[in-house]
């Protein structure tokens, strides 16, 4: 569901593009503009929100790091939970771990053992939809606690590199608010 063209022009405004970041080839969506203004980080809560419709959630799951302040908004926004996906190292007591590529290189993923549970309807957020790795990464970390990937929420998604042709194969609705 695409948000509305004040909404969208909004947004955008606050986005930078940064090129050859973090190597070269990479043109980086840097989108911690959007979070810097309480008027714009609003709207992208709001905005993800909407897109959830009537789903029940019980928890939001947001991805290290950009995941989390819009995932914790996002849950309260929602009366929902909110829970962490951490890079390893970070979690204390037992986890589960997923190794994973990125579009740049590859790194790990984890979720604790006892954050979610079997019956438990979550929403995976996080800044930005490439490969999807990271995401498909946090699906099987939920999916490894018993609960449900009700769908995965995004601020924006580069359509070229594939990501959410990855997830949906996976069976998750994938709902994010902009293109770049």
């Amino acid at each position: 569901m695409p948000v509305e063209p004040a909404v969208e022009e909004a947004l955008r405004s606050r986005i930078r593009v940064i090129d050859n970041w973090p190597q070269a080839g990479v043109s980086f969506q840097d989108l911690t503009g959007l979070m810097a203004d309480p008027v714009t980080f609003a709207l992208v809560v709001a905005a993800m929100s909407k897109t959830l419709g009537s789903e029940t959630i019980d928890d939001v799951a947001g991805i290290e790091a950009r995941g989390f302040p819009y995932g914790a908004a996002l849950a309260h926004s929602c009366n929902a939970g909110f829970v962490t996906l951490r890079k390893p190292g970070k979690l204390p007591g037992a986890v589960h771990c997923v190794d994973y590529a990125l579009e740049y290189g590859s790194t790990s993923l984890q979720l604790q053992t006892h954050a979610l549970g079997q019956g438990r309807r979550v929403v995976l957020v996080d800044d930005v939809l490439a490969t999807g790795g990271t995401a498909a990464a946090g699906v099987d970390l939920i999916r490894r606690t018993g609960a449900e990937v009700v769908a995965v929420v995004l601020v924006m998604e580069i359509p070229v590199l594939g990501g959410r042709g990855r997830l949906e194969a996976l069976g998750v609705n994938v709902h994010t608010l902009l293109t770049a």
